[in-house]
């Protein structure tokens, strides 16, 4: 878990009656949600319930048909002119997503880059960082998540486990002040998954703000501050890890983490 208490700070993260449909199909049916800094937020549920989607537009990957999602005190996606909100120019969005890393369940590596290549593509080609700062940044966080030997290497020539650690060095390389991971282990074979699940408490323990979907209940016990389960589209039961883990009180979440014990 995040080493700073986290009780008396403003959120980062305030989501407001979040809703989004796909056709007929509705998906989120009004999330409410506040994230502080530094905590580290797991969201549970079974698949189809939304967690996904919540978590795309948080980064404005998705539109939202209602509510409100800010992140450091910025609304993502619009801006409010008079009593309407208004969507942001896709050069704005993209400025707000410089505060926002993700991490998806598809490595989505460039495969004609090498390693290095990967990392520092953003910090250069799009923040306009000079590449001498970009690369000596991309070489430390790729010692802190345990691949300093592989700068040269292509994606080809990397295990999975391996390739999803690089890909979360290159969400860290903007330097964003959240982070978000979306079932990032979910396509790794069993013992890979340990990997970058250790990567991703070490970097809990250093304080990153994190919201992580995902189905590994052993991570949300070590590493969470608080678990969120969503089912249908609703925020059905939220608390601190160790008591919605151990103690759940909402039928749907106690016939979820039943599956686990």
């Amino acid at each position: 878990m995040s080493q700073q208490d986290t009780g008396e700070q403003s959120p980062l993260v305030v989501a407001r009656n979040v809703h989004k449909s796909y056709g007929d199909n509705e998906v989120l049916k009004g999330i409410d949600l506040d994230v502080r800094p530094s905590e580290v937020v797991v969201i549970l549920g079974p698949s189809g319930s939304g967690k996904s989607t919540f978590l795309r537009c948080i980064n404005h990957l998705e539109d939202i048909d209602r509510g409100s999602i800010m992140v450091g005190g910025e609304q993502i996606g619009y801006e409010l002119r008079g009593s309407r909100l208004h969507k942001l120019s896709e050069r704005a969005i993209a400025r707000q997503r410089r505060d926002i890393g993700m991490v998806f369940q598809q490595f989505n590596l460039y495969p004609h880059m090498t390693v290095l290549q990967n990392i520092v593509e953003a910090p250069i080609g799009v923040h306009k960082e000079s590449r001498q700062a970009a690369e000596k940044y991309a070489r430390e966080l790729l010692e802190k998540v345990g691949l300093s030997d592989k700068a040269d290497a292509y994606p080809r020539h990397l295990s999975g486990g391996q390739q999803q650690r690089v890909a979360i060095a290159r969400a860290l390389a903007v330097k964003p002040k959240l982070m978000l991971f979306d079932e990032p282990t979910s396509a790794l074979d069993p013992e890979l998954v340990g990997e970058v699940l250790a990567t991703m408490r070490d970097l809990a323990q250093q304080g990153l703000t994190m919201i992580v979907v995902t189905h590994e209940i052993g991570f949300a016990k070590e590493a969470a501050d608080r678990v969120v389960f969503m089912d249908r589209g609703y925020v059905v039961e939220q608390g601190a890890a160790d008591e919605v883990l151990v103690n759940p009180q909402h039928p749907r979440t106690q016939a979820f983490l039943s599956r686990f014990i």
